[in-house]
């Protein structure tokens, strides 16, 4: 079971990697059409219509791209008070909590980004020509990617490998 696990992380490694880079792309994407509308506006006074929706849709993309990595990676929004209030035996059942919460929260992204994906289909972004589900699609794809993340933290754990070493996480101390 562990070498699967290992295996399915190396995929997910791999996924996340692909996440991060998508992110990046879009963020200097985003950059390039906001720098274009500025151009546009202000030196010829001719500000293009699709630039602002343009880079309002990128921008959804990479934030909820970079939050699923953030998960994987473990950077993501923490309470870390007890972590160091309590001891060090205790720490790994504490995140075991948290991943399971963003598990948790990330289904509800999947499901509720879902209705209102499915629900805007029909509906056209005017000056994109593109169904408004585009705008809510990122928060499904990276509801996904949380869960896959979370469950992969979870089961790595379970299984004993090192998910939260020192050199990952500077907080856990040597015994």
């Amino acid at each position: 079971m562990k070498d699967r696990l290992l295996r399915a992380g190396r995929l997910l490694r791999a996924l996340s990697d692909a996440a991060l880079w998508l992110a990046g792309i879009g963020l200097v994407a985003m950059t390039g059409m906001v720098a274009y509308q500025v151009f546009m506006r202000y030196v010829l006074n001719s500000s293009p219509p699709w630039t602002e929706a343009g880079a309002i849709m990128i921008m959804s993309w990479f934030i909820f791209l970079g939050a699923a990595v953030g998960v994987r990676e473990n950077f993501h929004m923490g309470f870390d008070v007890l972590l160091y209030m309590l001891p060090s035996g205790s720490k790994p059942w504490l995140r075991t909590i948290s991943d399971v919460s963003v598990f948790i929260f990330a289904a509800g992204m999947i499901f509720y980004g879902g209705e209102l994906a499915v629900r805007f289909w029909s509906t056209r972004i005017p000056v994109l020509g593109l169904p408004q589900t585009f705008t809510y699609l990122p928060i499904v794809i990276a509801g996904v990617l949380m869960c896959l993340f979370s469950v992969e933290r979870v089961l790595l754990r379970l299984a004993g490998e090192p998910v939260d070493d020192a050199e990952a996480d500077p907080m856990i101390t040597e015994a």
